[in-house]
């Protein structure tokens, strides 16, 4: 089942746009494309290839052309060679991945770079030393054990079904090398300041103990700093960041020979009473009522990975001329060319932790949305939230760290939920805190859907089997409807199989509209005058057995019209 962007791709320019918007260099060598695959048993060496691969798609995945599920016991090995352009090295050479599913061991030229634990966050070697004159070989063992371990696995599962989604491996974000000087950008950390017209970047230098003078550009405003020391420049005058004018400032920061481009965005999000003194989110000082989808991102033809920037950017504007201000990121975390998007684009986004965490228990992820039981999360209840084991809840809190990080300088990024439904729950309130001492500029959303801990600024609700009626929080949070709706409709021609997985039933686009124009109109519309701040509808699109999209999963179809939705969203914002 392909995309348009799926049939039309180009097999000799796969995912070309440069990776890192937020922190970009002249310097590129785009590595996507044809690779060497093989697949062994674990602790087998492949005696040769088995053929072609099409990286950095999965390979179970269509567009990889393998389309063969990577077994727990299994190891899949990767190899390509390249050749760096002449005058590449202007100092250093970094080889950069950016994601890879789970467990990846580096390999160049017959020496080991390392070894990464980990299957959404990015992560590079310095290969300065390693590199040959002409051709270079490039081998990555990877080994993924899904969801048989605690390591994150968002809703991959290999006996997948309902809401859980056939489980990827390996390599499924952007292979790339650039060139740095010696001494270079290894971080930059933008907190735009709202309230005192000012904006602080810190340009990070590979070595903690180097300080090099370091000068930030903002068009012609200079301002002379250090590197690792925080430069604030004024920026008075300044024009705000919103879904609806998305302003965007470029910036320059140089350190030695070493330069890089960003860009930021001026806004703040908080939650704060409004003048009736109900809690509300806020944004730039004002109620700015958060109505949103949620998305999964995943695709029929690339699993995890678009086909294309095109796609990606197909999906954010039909969220936007449906009139959704928001998307709740769910258990994923995108290539970082998607919070580019939504940053240029004025989209919010609700970032999820991805979970992990060992076999779940009904009782403790599904019967909460029938009986409303909230259970503690500490280490008494370790067990029943599948979180018993230590290492899994070290690496928990390392990518949980990572993913706040990488994301931490983008505009459009509004909230963090750190657990959804008790998936791989525990020690909310450590992770609460853990957040807010890296970042205190965004709100967090603790626990999305249920076992509320009694922490944070909101409430957080999940809402499928019965009517919505607002009631204020007894804690005096603002409160979200962070889950509802999930009606489905079949689109023949246009659907991953036989199965129909949805909450409610419809037999027509026209049927479908009706029903989510009473929804809203019956349940939101009121509850947000009485005080809901936020609602997100599932989904944006179909997943595989799960028909309850906006849209089809190949994005095909729109089941209803766009200025249908965007009516009421409009009277939801205003």
């Amino acid at each position: 089942m392909k995309t348009v962007w799926g049939e039309a791709l180009e097999r000799n320019a796969i995912l070309p746009e440069y990776p890192r918007p937020q922190m970009a260099r002249e310097s590129y060598l785009n590595l996507n494309g044809i690779w060497q695959y093989a697949i062994t048993k674990a602790g087998e060496l492949p005696a040769q290839p088995e053929g072609e691969i099409l990286v950095p798609f999965s390979p179970e995945s269509e567009l990889s052309g393998v389309q063969r599920m990577l077994k727990p016991e299994e190891t899949l090995w990767y190899t390509r060679t390249f050749t760096l352009p002449a005058g590449f090295n202007i100092g250093r050479v970094l080889l950069h991945f950016g994601a890879v599913d789970q467990t990846a061991t580096v390999y160049l030229n017959e020496t080991e770079l390392g070894t990464h634990t980990g299957g959404y966050l990015p992560f590079s070697f310095d290969v300065t030393a390693i590199l040959k004159e002409g051709e270079n070989t490039l081998l990555v063992r990877v080994r993924d054990v899904s969801d048989t371990s605690f390591h994150a696995r968002g809703k991959q599962k290999r006996k997948r079904g309902g809401i859980w989604y056939t489980p990827q491996s390996g390599i499924w974000q952007t292979v790339w090398c650039e060139s740095v000087p010696e001494d270079y950008i290894a971080a930059l950390r933008i907190t735009p300041h709202f309230d005192e017209s000012s904006v602080e970047i810190c340009a990070y230098p590979q070595d903690g103990n180097c300080a090099l003078p370091c000068i930030v550009r903002i068009g012609d405003v200079v301002q002379h700093g250090t590197a690792g020391i925080p430069v604030t420049v004024s920026m008075e005058g300044f024009k705000s960041w919103s879904p609806e004018h998305p302003y965007l400032y470029d910036c320059e920061v140089r350190m030695g020979e070493d330069c890089v481009k960003s860009y930021f965005g001026m806004r703040k999000f908080s939650v704060e009473q409004d003048e009736a003194g109900v809690p509300r989110l806020f944004l730039n000082g004002r109620p700015y009522f958060h109505t949103g989808v949620l998305d999964q991102g995943y695709w029929p033809d690339g699993l995890y990975t678009a086909p294309s920037d095109e796609a990606m950017v197909h999906d954010i504007e039909t969220m936007k001329e449906m009139g959704f201000n928001m998307l709740r990121k769910h258990i994923k975390v995108e290539p970082l060319r998607w919070y580019y998007h939504c940053d240029r684009l004025g989209m919010l986004v609700w970032q999820d932790m991805p979970n992990g965490g060992g076999t779940y228990k009904t009782s403790t992820i599904s019967l909460p949305l029938v009986t409303g039981k909230h259970l503690p999360d500490g280490e008494k209840n370790y067990h029943r939230f599948a979180r018993e084991d230590a290492q899994g809840r070290r690496e928990y809190y390392e990518e949980l760290e990572e993913m706040v990080a990488l994301l931490y300088n983008s505009p459009s990024v509004a909230m963090w939920v750190p657990f959804n439904e008790g998936w791989g729950q525990f020690d909310a309130a450590e992770a609460v805190r853990r957040i807010r001492e890296m970042d205190e500029t965004r709100t967090i959303d603790h626990a999305s859907g249920w076992h509320d801990q009694g922490i944070g600024d909101v409430q957080s609700l999940h809402v499928y089997f019965k009517p919505y009626r607002f009631a204020p929080d007894r804690l005096g949070r603002a409160v979200l409807l962070t889950e509802f709706g999930g009606y489905n409709c079949r689109v023949e021609g246009h659907c991953f199989n036989k199965k129909d997985f949805g909450y409610k039933r419809f037999e027509t686009g026209d049927a479908l509209l009706a029903a989510w124009r009473t929804l809203y109109e019956n349940e939101i519309l009121p509850a947000k005058e009485q005080g809901l701040a936020a609602a997100v509808y599932t989904q944006l699109s179909d997943v595989e057995d799960e028909l309850n999209g906006l849209m089809t999963y190949d994005r095909m179809v729109l089941k209803f019209p766009a200025d249908a939705a965007r009516e009421i969203n409009e009277r939801l914002k205003n």
